[in-house]
């Protein structure tokens, strides 16, 4: 059974998917944020395909979370640039912008991310 928070945040992700959507010049960067780590994701909603993707899990530091996040803003942000992207529109997910969303979207524009 789902519980309330659950259901908030699917409501919330509803909402907001229904306003963005990733294009070929401007896609989506969509985040994932779990107990232990943290995902990003950029999409092309037109043709259905992750472009470049980045995630806690590949960095070996022993850092906190926040700090974490900040380093994979800046890695998905190198990788996005690498492959000529330069614009993207943010994904929050249904989470609340706020702590590791946050800093992940700030290492995100610092690597040189617009949006």
């Amino acid at each position: 059974m789902a519980t309330i928070k659950e259901l908030r945040r699917s409501r919330i992700k509803k909402g907001i998917r229904g306003r963005i959507k990733g294009t070929t010049v401007k896609p989506r960067l969509s985040v994932f944020r779990s107990n232990k780590a943290i995902y990003a994701q950029i999409i092309d909603d037109v043709q259905g395909k992750t472009l470049v993707s980045s995630s806690s899990r590949s960095i070996t530091e022993k850092i906190n979370k926040v700090d974490l996040s900040i380093l994979v803003g800046k890695e998905i942000a190198t990788k996005a640039i690498a492959s000529g992207i330069t614009e993207v529109v943010f994904d929050r997910n249904g989470y609340l912008y706020h702590g590791r969303i946050k800093s992940l979207a700030d290492g995100a524009r610092e690597g040189g991310l617009k949006f």
